[in-house]
């Protein structure tokens, strides 16, 4: 696995030619090119193009992966500007990730409060119809200051027992999806199965 590691270089002269490539916010410029600015300003300015590639507006999304591959490309010949820009990017990718995984948990658990909070009120609901109900069997409405609570009647099937149906009334329904792994085992002993094909894929992960 090729790794680009930063390494020290010599400080380019005066007339060095700047990095190739299209004028773009990742892009070196002067002071900018110092370790600590450097970390905050690439990470801020990837954090920007990540933003716009989940835009709405093909055009938008497609602009800013052409300036994050250009301000990459850029350096093709320079390791270390090239190092600290992928990393930059990884740390957003890492930021990004960590903010999913902790918003996902906090919506797992906005999610548990509010079945708490509407089976809490259900519950609220059902006690205050029975004692009103008690007081006043025949009552179909009851109005409070700031409220009111009317009913009405509907008709719902209460199943007894299913097994005891005619098949008549019942509704069969089946799902089907491939089965990859057995269709996975039977491609890789050499079989060939119309509709399917292996290949082959490398996944990478930040460390």
């Amino acid at each position: 696995m090729a790794v680009l590691t930063p390494f020290p270089t010599a400080a380019a002269p005066a007339s060095a030619p700047e990095a190739s490539g299209p004028d773009c916010s990742l892009q070196r410029s002067g002071s900018l090119w110092q370790l600590g600015i450097e970390a905050q300003e690439l990470t801020t300015a990837i954090g920007q193009l990540a933003e716009q590639l989940e835009s709405d507006d093909g055009d938008t999304r497609a602009r800013a992966l052409a300036e994050l591959e250009a301000a990459l490309l850029a350096e093709e010949g320079n390791k270390q500007a090239l190092a600290a820009k992928a990393d930059a990017t990884c740390w957003v990718i890492e930021h990004l990730r960590g903010q999913a995984a902790y918003r996902q948990q906090q919506a797992k658990r906005l999610t548990d409060l509010s079945r708490s909070d509407a089976s809490r009120a259900d519950a609220l609901e059902d006690s205050l119809v029975l004692v009103l109900s008690r007081l006043q069997p025949s009552a179909t409405r009851f109005s409070f200051p700031n409220h009111e609570l009317s009913s009405r009647k509907a008709q719902a099937v209460v199943i007894d027992d299913e097994e005891a149906l005619d098949p008549e009334w019942l509704t069969v329904t089946t799902t089907s999806k491939p089965d990859k792994a057995a269709i996975k085992e039977a491609l890789k002993a050499g079989h060939l199965i119309p509709g399917a094909q292996l290949v082959s894929r490398r996944s990478w992960r930040i460390h």
